[in-house]
């Protein structure tokens, strides 16, 4: 029986709903399959998302942009069945702040949690986003490359509206908690996921576990190994 970690950071549970949807995706394969989620704890940052919706949306948000743009990393903590098991696949869920990956996901990834867990091990990454996941998904490819783990590729979730509709959705969602028709005068499309986001979640579950399964009996053949797939 294979086994799948799900490993995620969320703070407006976008990428918990796609995470849950792959799991069962997964678990439909039969496939043993844990979620876990990170958890940021750097005391610089972490207050600021310890409650939704956000105290201060402003300042909250347009506050990280400084330590995102110059690719940071803070404290993170994991469960402790992401450093103690052993996985045969790992799947990364990854929101976009400001361009790029988010603080805890690009700190998890450069931390040697990460190195024990994905090396040698194949990993795929989903982006949950309003609008540019491209950076996102390569910088999640590229730091689980350099701890040694197996690529087996990505999908991303935009949200609806253009650049200044989806901005002002998403800041008038993480304020209000809720989505609503106008945000300062002017009408806004829903953030978050777009209708039909779990066709594709379970979609792109089903083609990592095609994979894992031709693997496994190319292995069993005497084939390749795991390694060998890069």
């Amino acid at each position: 029986m294979p086994s799948v970690l799900i490993l995620y950071y969320t703070y407006t549970k976008q990428a918990l709903r796609v995470a849950d949807v792959m799991a069962e995706t997964f678990r439909a394969r039969g496939f043993d399959v844990q979620q876990a989620a990170i958890e940021f704890t750097d005391s610089r940052y972490a207050g600021r998302f310890a409650q939704f919706p956000l105290q201060h949306p402003y300042i909250d948000l347009f506050g990280m942009l400084p330590p995102q743009l110059r690719r940071a990393t803070g404290e993170v903590r994991v469960p402790d069945i992401v450093t103690r098991g052993t996985y045969d696949l790992i799947c990364i869920g990854s929101p976009t702040w400001w361009l790029t990956t988010n603080m805890p996901v690009r700190s998890f990834l450069k931390s040697g949690a990460a190195s024990q867990l994905i090396s040698g091990k194949r990993f795929a990454a989903f982006v949950v986003c309003r609008r540019y996941w491209r950076n996102n998904m390569n910088t999640v490819r590229k730091l689980g490359m350099k701890q040694g783990g197996i690529w087996l590729g990505g999908i991303h979730f935009t949200y609806a509206g253009g650049q200044v509709r989806s901005l002002l959705s998403f800041i008038s969602y993480v304020a209000k908690g809720e989505n609503r028709a106008r945000y300062l005068g002017v009408s806004i499309p829903p953030t978050n996921l777009r209708p039909g986001y779990e066709l594709e979640a379970g979609r792109f579950a089903d083609r990592l576990a095609d994979r894992l399964e031709a693997d496994a009996i190319r292995v069993a053949d005497g084939g390749v190994t795991p390694a060998d797939s890069r």
